[in-house]
């Protein structure tokens, strides 16, 4: 039985509980390093979380338990470069379903394949981040952007003067303005 390179490498402290409150799920099956076409993949998603550059487009995905509709979004958001970004809209008209944006945006919430389909590069219309459910919500989604060196249009850089990050830097919501638990409010 085959249960994907996920399974099998956990680098994570949650990741790790997660695997072990799993286990039951797996009973007979033997911890084994991941594949050698796994093991690359998780090397590439390493560095382009740590900066690094690639579109991770070439890694095989198994999308057989991945509703056709998603899959269709999925393929789009895979053709996206780093660096560049397509709105919920724009995804939503490239699949030939105009007026789908909410759609697409619930397909890629339920992205199993972060980062390899790269659901941050799609945007709300105007250039708002829209959501992000990975860890971190869109802060991360912003991140993985800066890292990319995205830009959009003619508009300031994400992370220049008063673009994106800078507007969710100065909202009442960022987390940055939020006690830690333990912390008092300022």
């Amino acid at each position: 039985m085959s249960v994907g390179w996920w399974a099998c490498y956990c680098p994570s402290t949650a990741w790790r509980r997660l695997a072990l409150a799993c286990s039951a799920c797996f009973r007979g099956c033997t911890k084994c390093p991941p594949s050698p076409e796994a093991h690359a993949a998780i090397t590439r998603i390493t560095a382009l979380l740590n900066g690094g550059r690639d579109d991770l487009s070439d890694i095989a995905l198994d999308m057989s338990d991945v509703p056709p509709f998603h899959q269709r979004v999925y393929e789009v958001a895979r053709a996206i470069p780093p660096g560049r970004t397509l709105t919920y809209g724009e995804v939503a008209a490239r699949i030939g379903e105009p007026g789908a944006a909410r759609a697409v945006g619930q397909a890629l919430g339920h992205n199993p394949f972060a980062p390899v389909v790269p659901c941050h590069r799609v945007l709300a219309v105007g250039a708002r981040s829209g959501g992000f459910s990975a860890g971190g919500g869109v802060a991360t989604k912003l991140r993985m952007l800066q890292i990319e060196g995205a830009q959009i249009g003619d508009a300031p850089g994400l992370f220049d003067g008063d673009g994106p990050l800078q507007q969710v830097r100065n909202s009442p919501d960022t987390l940055a303005d939020k006690p830690r638990m333990g912390q008092q409010r300022k």
